[in-house]
């Protein structure tokens, strides 16, 4: 199948991009990475009226550590770029164990992060690591910008907050206030192929004490979901093993899976509280007695 007759602008500055997305409205769709927009458009699940291609604002592929210890993501990072980072590994380790994870070498090579926050997709790996992270995405419109956290941007399944108009040109994450530590765990059928189940977590101590807890999953549910109760049985706590355990058990209690191809409700369930162990279990071993 083919796209439908579309009209392809390639604006030189973002005051060019704004303007067509204020024209337009909810009638235009920006490509960035493609990744997910191109087969939409191939199978006319996406039929827009105008396809805004911002590849050559280069002023927006970029990352980097602000001084305050933030990071920031343009919207034309590549998922590679993070693979491939200097800056992540110490700093932002759930986003360094996350990066090689993210579908296969063609589309990270091509695929933005913001890009895939935007796509919304539940099976998504970013939605989930920002989450983890308390991180949030900058949208920016004729009209000026703001700063929203993940938690309200992705608002359903292939849903965001995006008004007509807007685009989203970064996302940032905090700086740890902590020793930052974290991990992210998927279980795939092959190489590429969509999350059975992730999970991020994303922690900070001070001492042998949680300060922050951050735990999000991927793929059993509607949309990516944040384990609020499984973070507040973290903070204040040492990682102890019945710790581990409660808080591995509280993530498994807040995934909402379906029973498919990939698995039964109750074998999902069982991979989350897997993974949040295992991710707990081998930080503790990492801490010194």
């Amino acid at each position: 199948m083919y796209p439908p007759r579309l009209r392809y602008v390639a604006p030189k500055s973002l005051d060019e991009a704004f303007a067509v997305m204020a024209e337009y409205g909810d009638d235009a769709k920006v490509l960035a990475g493609g990744q997910s927009l191109v087969p939409m458009l191939k199978l006319r699940f996406a039929s827009p009226a105008v396809l805004v291609d911002i590849n050559g604002l280069s002023d927006l592929a970029y990352h980097r550590a602000e001084s305050d210890g933030s990071l920031r993501i343009g919207a034309l990072c590549r998922h590679v770029d993070l693979e491939r980072s200097a800056l992540l590994p110490g700093r932002y380790p759930t986003m360094a164990a996350a990066a090689p994870q993210v579908a296969d070498p063609i589309v990270r090579n091509r695929g933005t992060v913001v890009g895939s926050l935007c796509h919304a997709d539940p099976q998504g790996d970013w939605a989930s690591v920002l989450l983890a992270l308390n991180g949030q995405v900058v949208v920016a419109g004729k009209d000026g910008r703001r700063t929203i956290s993940v938690a309200d941007f992705v608002v359903g399944p292939f849903q965001n907050s995006l008004a007509a108009g807007e685009i989203a040109v970064e996302a940032s994450v905090p700086a740890a206030k902590g020793t930052p530590y974290g991990s992210y765990l998927k279980l795939e059928r092959r190489v590429g192929d969509f999350a059975t189940v992730g999970v991020a977590v994303a922690i900070e101590t001070s001492g042998l004490q949680i300060s922050r807890a951050g735990i999000a999953l991927t793929g059993v549910g509607p949309n990516t979901i944040q384990a609020i109760e499984a973070e507040q049985a973290l903070i204040g706590q040492a990682l102890e093993p019945d710790v581990i355990a409660r808080a591995a058990g509280l993530a498994a209690g807040a995934a909402r899976p379906r029973s498919d191809h990939r698995g039964s409700a109750e074998y999902k369930r069982h991979v989350v509280e897997t993974f949040v162990r295992r991710a707990l279990s081998s930080y503790r071993l990492a801490v010194p007695a």
